[in-house]
């Protein structure tokens, strides 16, 4: 994915690795926008979580892109409720670009592209809390 080239992302343990390496087997990226002081995230999170862990063998990643309000609090929401997935560090210049580029202006969001950036779903929390792990399915078409 062009916008992530060349940028570092973050595991829940701290722990650091090229988005190029990440993303290489991945054919369906989904960027979670979300933050831990947000109610309605806090009660996506948890399903978006069982999402994830339900199309694990699935050539799926999801990235969070967090809107806290300090690096703890990133990490705190990642260890409590987010699953195995990645995110856009703290402060990253990054994150500004990518809330531009799909227009966030509410959270949580969870925008779902074609590896090659093309844009499948802006309304991937809907598939996810309708359609279960279907919704990867019909993602990947």
């Amino acid at each position: 994915m062009e916008i992530l080239a060349g940028q570092t992302l973050v595991k829940r343990d701290q722990s650091k690795i090229a988005a190029d390496e990440a993303l290489k087997d991945k054919e369906v990226i989904g960027l979670y926008f979300s933050a831990h002081w947000c109610p309605p995230c806090r009660g996506f999170t948890p399903i978006l979580a069982d999402f994830y862990e339900e199309v694990s063998d699935k050539p799926l990643e999801i990235i969070f892109v967090s809107s806290d309000r300090s690096e703890d609090a990133l990490f705190d929401y990642m260890n409590e409720a987010h699953g195995d997935w990645l995110a856009v560090p703290f402060g990253a210049p990054i994150t500004d670009q990518l809330k531009k580029k799909y227009d966030i202006h509410g959270i949580p969001t969870l925008i779902v592209i074609k590896k090659d950036g093309t844009i499948i779903s802006t309304n991937g929390r809907s598939d996810v809390e309708k359609k279960g792990a279907s919704a990867f399915k019909e993602w990947s078409k």
